[in-house]
């Protein structure tokens, strides 16, 4: 009997996602309007980000992409945001985009050599939080000088390689054929608890990298998109920013690597997953195979994927070009030399990194409410007219928790903006300094000029008063970078590398849901975040 209409739509609409999901979307849909007119844009737009972060929370649901898409897509049509503010949020993070697309893919024709390189480490460093500690401190090593991003995508390809390889094995499906790896039904219940057992394991894992990724991103000029926003803000050099911030990054780097640590040994917050023996033999015995048929051809190609790799680290640590055009040049490197010509070949390399390029487009539509509406103006206005130490926390506590629920880059554009002009209106306030405020103030972040002598040239009385406007001002600094920086891996959606994560092909594989990431992040959000906020009150 054919479907009725109704029943149609029900069916195609979001797909295979459940029925009470399907109709909380179109219940959002529906409301939305009438909250806008009934409230106002300011509690509409705060219940449309709850919305979309409801459906980053069902990732593994339905891709947050058609549902979110859908909301951002409304918020334009009802005049909640223009899509010329939409485009402006992309074109400012075209960097990002341009990284995602060609980075991402980048890594994939890495994949053997990572494989290669990541199999020897498992089988010789066997005890658990010695692994942890390895994937926190070389991701934290990695993001301080490279990109959480690229440093994300690397750990990703090497997970989802080492599954793969198991799950096709106790499966009987060889590497030629199309196979479900979210499928556990033509497995016996003895290999579904090995299983179960190894997707904890690279859960664990993952969780570690990526904050590890957040521990060292915040301690250098390049860790992070703000820290490179706020040090040209400030004037800052790469030595300037490290001394800067190091009275709060240190600190919580040594207790972030501690708590990694000590929820392995006590199996804390779903910590303490061991790989299985077999599985760990499985893994060797496979490569060692590859090994043997790899041949003159097999080895040339991983040696051209180890100095791609080498290039690699070279190139971003000295930032030689923008990010994605790096990444590009080793998709360009790799396919040459390594015979990769055929357009299908190449297009796998991109399957991974578009959609969640498409999604961060349209989380940049909700920040673009965020900005419009000017949801965010009252605790920036509170935190503004605080005083002193008191300042410092609360920059620190209200950048940590917008971070979280927002994009920290959004966060640290919006406070170190509207922080610097009410610094230039103080030192408008100052009598005979002899130019405007805003003159003085580009003269005191120019990173060409010795602040010293500008100030030396001032009135003393004046020159008193504005070195301690600005010395303020730094301090301030810190505590939007350290804020924006380790709260916000509380949620997927405070760090990209989180949230790319969330949404990667590997999440449903080792069943990494949003909640799943919450607990997996809380012990590390609760003493990385009280660790900072003692660091930003005592020592700033």
């Amino acid at each position: 009997m054919p479907l009725s209409y109704p029943k149609a739509f029900a069916g195609n609409f979001l797909g295979n996602a459940p029925l009470w999901y399907k109709f909380t979307i179109l219940l959002f849909l529906v409301a939305n309007p009438i909250l806008l007119d009934a409230y106002g844009p300011f509690i509409a737009g705060w219940v449309l980000i709850a919305e979309f972060i409801f459906t980053l929370a069902m990732a593994l649901k339905c891709y947050p992409l058609p549902a979110g898409g859908l909301l951002a897509l409304e918020a334009v049509f009802i005049g909640m945001a223009k899509p010329e503010t939409v485009y402006h949020e992309a074109l400012t993070n075209f960097e990002v985009i341009l990284l995602l697309i060609f980075m991402v893919a980048g890594i994939y024709f890495m994949k053997d050599f990572l494989r290669f390189t990541f199999t020897r480490i498992l089988v010789k460093v066997q005890s658990k939080y010695k692994i942890a500690l390895l994937f926190c401190f070389a991701g934290a090593f990695l993001s301080a000088f490279l990109d959480a991003l690229t440093v994300t995508a690397v750990i990703i390809a090497v997970a989802y390689g080492f599954y793969e390889i198991y799950h096709r094995y106790v499966s009987g499906k060889d590497g030629n054929v199309a196979h479900d790896l979210t499928s556990d039904l033509a497995l016996k219940e003895k290999e579904q608890e090995d299983l179960k057992q190894f997707r904890g394991f690279l859960r664990n894992l993952m969780m570690h990298g990526a904050v590890g990724t957040a521990l060292g991103g915040v301690c250098t000029l390049v860790g992070e998109p703000q820290n490179l926003l706020i040090g040209s803000v400030m004037g800052w050099h790469f030595a300037d920013f490290f001394f800067m911030v190091a009275p709060v990054s240190l600190p919580v780097l040594a207790v972030g690597l501690g708590t990694c640590y000590l929820v392995e040994k006590k199996k804390w917050f779903t910590y303490g997953f061991e790989m299985p023996g077999n599985i760990r033999s499985h893994l060797l015995e496979t490569e060692m195979r590859m090994e043997a048929k790899r041949g003159a051809r097999g080895k040339i190609k991983l040696a051209f994927q180890a100095l791609a790799g080498i290039w690699l680290i070279i190139a971003l640590a000295f930032h030689l070009a923008a990010v994605g055009l790096i990444g590009l040049s080793v998709i360009v490197f790799l396919t040459s030399l390594n015979g990769v010509t055929e357009e299908h070949q190449i297009g796998h390399a991109f399957e991974e990194a578009l959609p969640f390029t498409a999604l961060l487009v349209v989380f940049f539509t909700i920040v673009a409410v965020i900005h419009e509406q000017h949801l965010f103006a009252p605790v920036i206005n509170y935190v503004l007219n605080l005083q002193g130490h008191s300042q410092l926390a609360g920059y620190y506590i209200a950048n940590g928790l917008l971070s979280a629920i927002s994009d920290n880059v959004f966060v640290a554009t919006v406070y170190i903006s509207e922080t610097k002009l009410h610094f230039i209106n103080a030192l408008n306030a100052i009598p005979n300094i002899g130019m405007s405020g805003e003159e003085l103030m580009q003269k005191l972040t120019d990173p060409h000029l010795v602040r010293a002598d500008v100030l030396a040239a001032l009135p003393i009385e004046a020159a008193a008063k504005a070195h301690e406007i600005v010395h303020h001002l730094d301090k301030l600094a810190v505590a939007i970078n350290t804020g924006t920086n380790i709260p916000s891996v509380a949620t997927p959606n405070g760090q990209a590398a989180f949230l790319f994560l969330l949404t990667s092909a590997l999440a449903p594989v080792i069943r990494l849901s949003y909640g799943r990431m919450v607990w997996l992040a809380l012990p590390y959000t609760i003493t990385m975040s009280l660790t900072g906020l003692a660091a930003t009150y005592l020592f700033l």
